[in-house]
């Protein structure tokens, strides 16, 4: 694989008549309350939220809801919430104005509510502009279901026209909108940085599932992250159909970060996402920096790739393409431009016309076939999401080792698409694709509906996915270097057999560990277990 990359280090895990406007202060000293509404009284309710308070939608009806300058802080939020089941509260648009605005506000959720645009032409769902004038950031919108959107290609379910930052966007069902969300301006001049989206349904939008668009520039505004920052976008779900658009869109587009200064060391992982259905456009395209790993594309184009990592307006800098299923009529994996600091196309699975092509500097470990050859690899490949099992087939999508510690800086880079560690199976990394496994599939099932989480595990157990080097000379001391996830200082280093002992420890990060093997004269040849804590080995081999 060559040098490790060091270009990723230090990212942090971004009025009109009859409208409500919501008005409050920064601060208040009194104790947090949990507020309750209806439709008759909710403006009187909303106008009292504090830092910590909870309002309690009852289901019904409710006219719009404009939330300004109401701002929680970052242990003490607002949250305004419907109820988590049974009948909805109903938020509905209303001519001339979008049916949820948000204007200088911070720390707010907005929860488990229909927010309904009636087909009203440009209502958009929930709306957060007004450029560098608006100071919005830190905002949750989760739970919720978006319908209504759908007078345009344009009208958007959610938008933000604000340089913004922080905002949580998950467990949301959008349906049929125009465009699903919209982040970001046209001219690049409204960021969206630092953000969450996961386990999302974007399902049948006239043009994007998903676009944040590019960034030519970071604003000097109050609280703006000006580090390195990284846009998360994982476990959702991007499903398009065949209705007629005004401009063919892909199902996801990210573009570039600012070419130089403040976010220019920006990245987008993309991860454990579920691709299905774009016969006009790429199911994703990206500039810029981006990873691409564990994800599942279904039924791309028959006349352009399926994925699409290029130079759009803004040139692609590192793409790192990874651990994906790709199961499409055309070509698969294609690279339009060089990227111009790093790449890699390591251990993907890729069934099409033209598995892998383009511009790519370094390709290892994939494995590539027609599609028509896909059932001797996986259960049931199909485009009928009802039917569709990618996972191998016992014995198939295997291969040797791969090292991924180029990639050890990125989110969950050890977990395939069902959230499982890729050492459980086989104690390496030897799966090509998003499964980390062969058989039934124990995870959750391609479906268009949000992909649920995979079980809490209140403390995960140490991974170790590599080891250099993977042998020594006995009579020698070697210094060693393991790459994997969850190594914390107090977890102890140990190896099997005798002859070989561990000499200094130093756990570098919670995904490298660096330390000096000494071995004795006398050592036998043979493999041994490194282990780290409780977790899987990795060999190390004596030779003399």
């Amino acid at each position: 694989m060559g040098p490790k990359s060091t270009h990723r280090k230090g990212h942090l895990l971004a009025r009109s008549a009859g409208c409500l406007w919501v008005l409050s202060s920064v601060a208040y000293p009194a104790a947090a309350e949990t507020l309750t509404a209806d439709p008759s009284n909710y403006r009187v309710s909303l106008r009292k939220l504090k830092p910590g308070d909870t309002l309690r939608l009852a289901p019904g009806t409710y006219s719009q809801l404009h939330v300004v300058r109401l701002n929680g802080t970052s242990d003490a939020w607002i949250t305004i919430t419907g109820p988590p089941s049974g009948p909805p509260a109903i938020i509905a648009g209303e001519p001339g104005s979008n049916t949820v605005e948000i204007v200088n506000s911070s720390y707010v959720a907005l929860e488990n509510q229909r927010i309904d645009s009636r087909g009203i032409p440009s209502a958009f769902g929930i709306s957060a502009a007004g450029h560098e004038e608006n100071l919005t950031h830190h905002i949750r919108i989760e739970g919720n279901t978006l319908v209504g959107q759908n007078n345009g290609q344009q009208t958007d379910a959610i938008s933000t026209k604000t340089p913004t930052w922080g905002w949580i966007i998950r467990y949301n069902r959008i349906i049929a909108a125009g465009t699903g969300l919209y982040l970001g301006e046209s001219d690049g001049t409204q960021p969206f940085v630092a953000g969450l989206i996961e386990h999302n349904l974007i399902q049948d939008t006239i043009g994007y599932n998903m676009q944040i668009k590019d960034q030519v520039d970071i604003p000097d505004i109050p609280g703006m992250p000006t580090g390195p920052t990284t846009t998360i976008i994982r476990n959702n779900v991007f499903i398009k159909n065949d209705q007629p658009s005004m401009y063919d869109r892909t199902n996801l587009l990210v573009g570039s970060f600012p070419m130089t200064g403040a976010g220019s060391l920006n990245m987008y992982e993309i991860y454990g996402n579920y691709f299905l259905h774009n016969h006009r456009e790429a199911l994703f395209q990206g500039s810029g920096r981006v990873t691409l790993h564990d994800n599942v594309f279904v039924d791309g184009p028959y006349q352009y790739p399926a994925v699409v990592l290029r130079k759009q307006n803004y040139p692609l800098q590192i793409a790192y393409v990874y651990n994906n299923t790709v199961y499409t009529s055309g070509r698969g994996i294609y690279f339009g431009s060089r990227a111009t600091v790093d790449d890699a196309v390591v251990g993907n699975l890729v069934f099409g016309l033209t598995p892998i092509s383009g511009m790519i500097m370094r390709q290892l470990n994939n494995l590539t076939d027609s599609l028509e050859n896909a059932a001797r690899y996986v259960n049931a490949p199909s485009f009928n999401p009802g039917k569709m099992d990618l996972l191998p087939l016992p014995g198939k999508c295997q291969g040797v080792p791969i090292d991924l510690s180029l990639f050890q800086t990125d989110t969950d880079y050890t977990l395939d698409f069902n959230g499982t560690p890729k050492t459980e199976a086989r104690d390496a990394i030897v799966f090509r694709g998003a499964y980390a496994g062969a058989g039934s599939n124990p995870g959750w099932k391609l479906q268009p509906d949000v992909k649920t989480p995979s079980p809490p595990v209140p403390k995960p157990a140490p991974v170790v996915v590599w080891i250099s080097p993977a042998a020594g000379q006995a009579g020698t001391r070697i210094p060693i270097t393991l790459t994997g996830a969850n190594f914390a200082s107090e977890t102890p280093l140990a190896i099997s057999g005798s002859s070989v002992q561990i000499g200094a420890v130093h756990v570098d990060s919670a995904t490298q560990i660096t330390a000096t093997l000494v071995i004795a004269a006398t050592a036998e040849p043979g493999a041994r277990n490194i282990t780290v804590g409780s977790s899987n080995p990795a060999k190390f081999y004596v030779r003399r």
